[in-house]
């Protein structure tokens, strides 16, 4: 979605025109007013609204998050990847993917830093969330860096170290057994 166009503003307006042509908008499609229609039209206007006042406030000409093409259609983070995927994900792991980067598979984990976690295994890195952590919430370890990876069952949980060339350790906890199985594999292959 570009949110410019929903909004029927050019790319970098300023605040205050992104504002009018919002309540422009918002009393033309208000539920209230165009009924159901007006409900679906109304949520892709809030949010075409915040993506573009955001970028306005912070000076941008795209809204953050969003990239830009030569022909100037802004480009979610992701947008090659299914929307499942996507929303599993989450704007800030998609944030860290590079572009085009194939995600294999996306499992709920814990660790020791955060019992909230969110683990992605891309065609080549593993890239994971503390989702309770303030700060440096993302992290991510190549395959190339990986010494050894070794999945453990127990009590029907499963359990993934992987160790880098460095020595450090990395322990995946609160993982279905198939799944710490298939991580295993995708970062020995």
């Amino acid at each position: 979605m570009d949110p410019y166009a929903v909004l029927g503003v050019r790319p970098g307006s300023a605040e205050a025109e992104v504002v009018a042509a919002y309540r422009e908008a918002a009393k033309r499609w208000h539920p209230d007013k165009a009924g159901e229609e007006g409900a679906e039209r109304m949520a892709e206007l809030n949010a075409a609204y915040d993506l573009a006042r955001a970028a306005a406030q912070h000076g941008q000409a795209s809204p953050i998050g969003f990239e830009t093409s030569p022909a100037g259609v802004a480009k979610a983070p992701g947008d090659w990847l299914l929307p499942a995927l996507r929303l599993a994900l989450g704007p800030e792991l998609l944030s860290h993917l590079f572009r085009g980067e194939d995600v294999k598979l996306v499992t709920p984990t814990s660790t020791w830093a955060s019992p909230r976690a969110i683990l992605a295994v891309t065609d080549r890195r593993l890239l994971w969330l503390l989702d309770d952590a303030p700060v440096s919430r993302v992290h991510s370890l190549t395959f190339r860096n990986v010494a050894e990876a070794k999945h453990r069952v127990r009590r029907k949980r499963a359990q993934l170290t992987v160790r880098t060339l460095a020595g450090r350790r990395h322990v995946f906890h609160d993982l279905r057994p198939h799944t710490a199985a298939t991580i295993e594999r995708h970062v020995l292959a």
